[in-house]
């Protein structure tokens, strides 16, 4: 859009204005005006784009052995005249090797991008997890018996990796614990870095910190390309004024590029062909005016085609409006509205204004020299923390390590002075070396006088020098013809041109003092690139001026670190978004997850977390001769297992590799306590076991002895019992037996007495009878009166023996 006439204000337009007028083309071209004047006016015969590209240029070319060779020529030549002076005018690339240890060295140091889930959700996962570690590290000792006594694994993890203490319990979250989540994070953040190549734009911005001193990169979202990251060279980057190394409190960026016209209509379609053309004749002019022009396009003759356009994006705040009406249920219903919304006060009405301020970016495309803005709308996918939503980051990372009042210093910057001085030696040197004569002999003609060589012929000076170049003698006289002493009797005396061989030194001791004062004020020794180490140094004190060194030059790795890491996080804010809010974040999540299809899942849920996005740097050459140097030495102590070196050597985090070490150790030491007390009670156990064997030998014999003793006695004591048994079934059969009899006897004894009672009684009744019989006879005798009757006769005797017979009496006695 051109505005004719609308180039009158120098300053940035008002921050409070409206979201309506914010969004306006005229307010863009405002900021756009405003950025130019700061950056490209030349209202004091120069403007400050140029002064620091042609700066940045410059130290670039140093950096590559390309400076300009005019300052020296200037400086050698007398009164501009060189026709005398024929020199090699390539310039040393001194420098060149400085930039490519420092860059290569930060190169090398790769890092592995880490992410912790920093949400509620997730740290309370990480709270149980801990919670667990700490359950099974105090009952540690009792499942270790259970497991013994019925083995089972009471466990929830292998017994090894349970903790011992606090100090394990964080190191196994550092080392070990790793939520689904956040290895879905990691994957898409790594995966995000290759797809846009980014190790290779890192390369360049760690040379842009050592050559320049500043480093940028932008990242931004394309609906068809997805997240994009890419280089932004410091010699085209405008921003605000800042004194921040990080610049973070900076409210705009640009940067400067050189697009053909044919462009211009894909930047804004509307634009006529008229109107083009009218840019880039008027675009065409002012690049020339300021010098913005590039040498190779220039002389082309392309530059016609080619217009400056800049590239920006302007921080202010915005205006989010909400109506907030009055529901008949009670509630509260709300709408968006436009920032001009304003509802009446009355008591009576539903509904209020409520509203908060959001921090938001403009982004624009200006024509230098001309009033046309191309583009200018509010940038699409900014990133916000969901910690902070009302924040937002720039699209632009930029870092300069070494920045004060806006004036950036570098590495290469200070050593130019130093380079200066190097070329110029190097120049008086090939001076010195064109005027050098090689050495030469004298020769004294009249001490070849009347000198006889005995082969007749003449002793000449070619005869002479001949004899002086192949045999090293020369024949001369001590006294002449006439006797005289003769002073030229040594007629030929070696010349040597000492003077160009003491420039040639001094001039050599000030190229390498000019070399040292670049190691000086670098930082970079010769332990560090190598050159001339001291043959006498200890290697000790060698890996000690390298770590010294690599100490001068952190400056410069931290900058890459800070840019990745600030990279990183922007890139973990946008996943969010794209799987929040992108119509392709399934695509996304499966492009992403290509290599893993395990974490697919995981990575469509990444926008319902927070993270924190932290880099581990892989250790340094020093760092890893001391890591090695400590497995080394606790390897031949026995305090740790191969195993636990590999372990050890894959933990990219030198302190955290250090504190494996120790825990490795510990658990070492108490191994081998353990197995050591273990041997002995088995030492003990076995001669517990032999001292138990011969006493049990002893037993056995003495029980054997005894049991022999024993079975004798029972076979004796079996025998008595035999014999005891024999006895008692005798004495039993004999107890019977006379039981038996005393029965007999008895039931005689019985009978006996039966007999006698019933032979009483039958003599008893006999009596009785005879008694009765004789009454009887007795009152029949009285009534008779007859005589007396003898009751004594032999036939009562008769009957009575009669009688005892019949009872088995014997009665004869």
């Amino acid at each position: 859009m051109n505005i004719p006439g609308y180039n009158d204000g120098k300053g940035f337009p008002n921050q409070f204005a409206s979201n309506e007028e914010k969004d306006e083309q005229k307010y863009g071209l405002r900021v756009a005006l405003a950025i130019e004047h700061e950056w490209f006016s030349r209202d004091h015969s120069t403007n400050f784009f140029g002064e620091a590209r042609s700066e940045y240029l410059r130290r670039r070319a140093y950096a590559r052995g390309e400076q300009s060779i005019e300052k020296y020529k200037n400086e050698l030549s007398v009164n501009g005249d060189l026709s005398y002076l024929n020199l090699d005018w390539t310039p040393v690339p001194i420098i060149s090797k400085f930039v490519d240890i420092v860059a290569n060295g930060i190169s090398n140091r790769l890092f592995d991008v880490k992410a912790e889930a920093i949400d509620a959700k997730s740290a309370s996962e990480k709270a149980e997890f801990m919670t667990v570690l700490k359950k099974d590290m105090l009952v540690l000792d009792m499942f270790s018996e259970v497991e013994a006594k019925t083995g089972v694994n009471p466990f929830s993890m292998p017994k090894d990796s349970v903790p011992r203490n606090e100090e394990e319990i964080n190191l196994f979250m550092n080392l070990e614990y790793k939520q689904g989540i956040e290895v879905a994070e990691e994957t898409a953040i790594k995966s995000l870095l290759e797809l846009n190549d980014f190790y290779e734009i890192k390369k360049r911005t760690d040379e842009d910190s050592v050559v320049l001193g500043v480093s940028a990169i932008r990242h931004d979202f394309d609906i068809h390309d997805g997240v994009r990251i890419e280089y932004v060279d410091p010699l085209n980057l405008v921003y605000s004024p800042t004194d921040d190394p990080c610049f973070e409190d900076c409210y705009y960026f640009g940067e400067v590029k050189s697009v053909h016209v044919s462009e211009l209509k894909k930047i804004n379609p509307y634009l006529s062909p008229e109107e083009i053309e009218q840019i880039a004749k008027t675009a065409g002019r002012h690049d020339g005016y300021l010098g913005l022009q590039n040498n190779a396009t220039s002389a082309s003759g392309m530059d016609k085609q080619n217009v400056t356009v800049l590239f920006f994006c302007y921080k202010t705040d915005r205006d989010v409006v909400y109506k907030v009406k009055k529901t008949s249920n009670g509630g509260e219903k709300s709408l968006k509205k436009g920032s001009d919304f304003n509802p009446p006060k009355s008591e009576q009405a539903r509904f209020t204004r409520a509203y908060r301020k959001i921090d938001v970016w403009y982004e624009g495309v200006y024509v230098l020299g001309t009033n046309t803005i191309l583009k200018w709308d509010l940038m699409k996918n900014m990133v916000r923390p969901g910690s902070a939503f009302q924040n937002t980051l720039s699209p632009y990372i930029v870092h300069a390590p070494k920045m004060t009042r806006g004036s950036i210093d570098s590495l290469v910057k200070r050593m130019i002075p130093f380079a200066d001085q190097i070329q110029l030696i190097h120049l008086k040197i090939q001076q010195v070396v064109q005027k050098m004569i090689p050495d030469g002999v004298f020769i004294d003609v009249d001490g070849l006088n009347s000198v006889d060589l005995g082969n007749g012929s003449s002793y000449n000076p070619s005869e002479a020098l001949s004899m002086y170049f192949q045999t090293g003698s020369v024949v001369g006289r001590s006294y002449t013809e006439d006797g005289d002493f003769n002073n030229a009797r040594v007629p030929i005396q070696e010349l040597t041109s000492s003077g160009s061989n003491a420039k040639l030194s001094s001039l050599i001791a000030m190229y390498n003092y000019q070399l040292n004062m670049i190691r000086a004020v670098t930082g970079i020794n010769e332990a560090r690139d190598g050159s001339s180490p001291d043959s006498y140094a200890l290697v000790g004190l060698q890996k000690l001026a390298a770590l010294n060194s690599n100490t001068a030059t952190r400056h410069i790795l931290e900058s890459g670190i800070n840019v990745s890491k600030r990279l990183c996080e922007a890139l973990s804010y946008r996943i969010s978004d794209i799987l929040e809010f992108a119509e392709f974040s399934d695509d996304f999540a499966s492009m992403i997850g290509k290599s893993n299809l395990s974490v697919i899942e995981k990575i469509k849920s990444l926008h319902l977390h927070d993270f924190g996005i932290f880099l581990d740097l892989e250790p340094d050459e020093e760092e890893k001769q001391l890591l090695e140097q400590n497995i080394q030495q606790s390897l031949a102590a026995g305090l740790i297992g191969l195993e636990d070196a590999i372990d050890i050597r894959q933990v990219k985090n030198p302190k955290l590799a250090n504190s494996l070490l120790k825990m490795r150790k510990q658990r070492k030491v108490e191994q081998d306590k353990i197995e050591k007390s273990e041997s002995v009670q088995m030492q003990t156990q076995s001669n517990i076991q032999s001292a138990q064997a011969a006493s049990q030998a002893r037993s056995q014999e003495e029980q054997l002895k005894a049991q022999m003793d024993s079975q004798m006695l029972q076979l004796k004591a079996q025998i008595e019992s035999q014999q005891r048994l024999q006895n008692a079934e005798i004495e039993k059969e004999l107890m019977a037996l006379k039981y038996q009899y005393e029965m007999q006897l008895k039931q005689m004894d019985v009978a006996s007495f039966s007999n006698r009672e019933l032979e009483k009684e039958d003599r008893k009744d006999k009596r009785t009878e005879l008694q009765a019989t004789q009454q009887s006879k007795m009152i029949e005798q009285r009534k008779k009166d007859l005589p007396a009757i003898d009751f004594a006769g032999k036939d009562q005797d008769e009957r009575f023996n009669e009688m005892m017979r019949n009872m088995g009496g014997d009665l004869s006695m």
